[in-house]
């Protein structure tokens, strides 16, 4: 910000004209007849020892409402679990917070 150069102007329009060309993609939320048909969806797996070099696992989750998905992630666990046990306990913990 204390220097700005001409790579960042170009950049900063690159920006923009991406949101520009995406402005109707979005996650669009279905019509419900009753606040009881409301409902927040999670799903969590883990992948128990995937990285060979490390061997830590790998946790994925998604979250879905009205049946629309509004939040995912899948990242490398801190921990080297030494069960599928305890690796899936990890990442509902993960899912949880």
């Amino acid at each position: 910000m204390s220097e700005p150069r001409a790579s960042h102007l170009l950049a900063a329009k690159r920006v923009m004209r991406y949101i520009k060309g995406t402005l109707e993609f979005g996650i669009l939320f279905p019509k419900f007849l009753n606040e009881n048909s409301m409902e927040l969806i999670a799903y969590s797996d883990v992948d128990w020892c995937r990285d060979k070099q490390d061997r830590k696992s790998i946790s994925g989750y998604l979250f879905k409402f009205l049946n629309a998905p509004i939040s995912w992630c899948a990242k490398k666990q801190p921990v080297v679990a030494l069960s599928t046990c305890e690796s899936e306990y990890i990442a509902g913990c993960m899912v949880a917070c």
